[in-house]
Parts: C-alpha cells; structure tokens; sequence
C-alpha cells in the first residue's frame, strides 16, 4: 500500500460509520467499474481497429471533410 493510500484510509477511518460506508461503497464502486471499463475496451479493440482502418480508407478517397469546430 502506497503512503498516501494509507495516510487517506487513516484519514478516513476517523469519520462517522456511515460515511465510512458511503466512502467504501464509492471507492469498491469506482473500483468496478474501471475494471469493467477495461475489460469493455480491452474486448473491443478488434472492432476499433476495423473503424480506423475504414476511417483511413476513406480519407485516402477522399471521402470525408475537415471537423469544423464552430459548426458542433
């Protein structure tokens, strides 16, 4: 465990039981999702590729237009 790990669950083991509870469920929650995140993006990037490698061909074509900022 890192230093500042520990310097912020001491920290934090000094609050009210409930927000002890509401802190870990965030944490364990955030802690999900980025793994789900991960997991997600890891299972895609064959379908990520194949978007670029379109996106490539049509440009090369001539197919597509410069992003114009002002027009979002």
């Amino acid at each position: 465990m890192t230093k500042l790990l520990e310097k912020a669950f001491k920290e934090a083991s000094r609050l009210p039981e409930m927000d002890q509870n509401a802190l870990a469920k965030w944490v364990l929650d955030e802690l999900r999702s980025e793994r789900a995140w991960d997991r997600t993006f890891a299972e895609s990037e064959g379908v990520l590729e194949k978007l670029a490698d379109e996106a490539i061909a049509e440009k090369k074509k001539g197919k597509t237009i410069p992003l114009d900022l002002d027009r979002l």
